[in-house]
């Protein structure tokens, strides 16, 4: 709980007071100035339970971000015994594979560029 909201209802609780006394005693000043606190202490309250909602919402996202982070790295793991796995069974299959990899990115990155003719400047 927030200290603004137990400050909040702290103010809401002496307005409410003063104005009863104010309304009692028949003077419109002090029930006028026990409701201006009344107010401020309802405003205050108010602010306070945003700021929890806010602390309540910042923790709930922290803890989807670490159960995603732990969910991804649970796969990962799976993902990498799974791949070892495989490796350790077909060694010849994993190294024709890693090799046609390889040469696939090898000829993307070395691609000649794409010859200009007097189209490409008068087209």
């Amino acid at each position: 709980m927030d200290k603004d909201r137990i400050a909040g209802a702290a103010k809401d609780i002496a307005g409410k007071a003063e104005s009863a006394f104010g309304r009692v005693t028949d003077d419109a000043s002090t029930e006028a100035s026990g409701r201006a606190r009344e107010a401020a202490g309802t405003v205050q309250n108010a602010f306070g339970q945003a700021k929890d909602a806010a602390r309540d919402m910042g923790n709930a996202a922290s803890s989807y971000a670490q159960d995603a982070i732990e969910t991804g790295n649970e796969y990962y793991r799976e993902g990498s015994a799974a791949v070892a796995s495989k490796v350790k069974e077909q060694p010849l299959t994993a190294l024709l594979a890693a090799g046609a990899i390889g040469f696939t990115l090898g000829v993307l990155m070395t691609r000649q560029p794409r010859r200009r003719t007097l189209r490409d400047y008068y087209g």
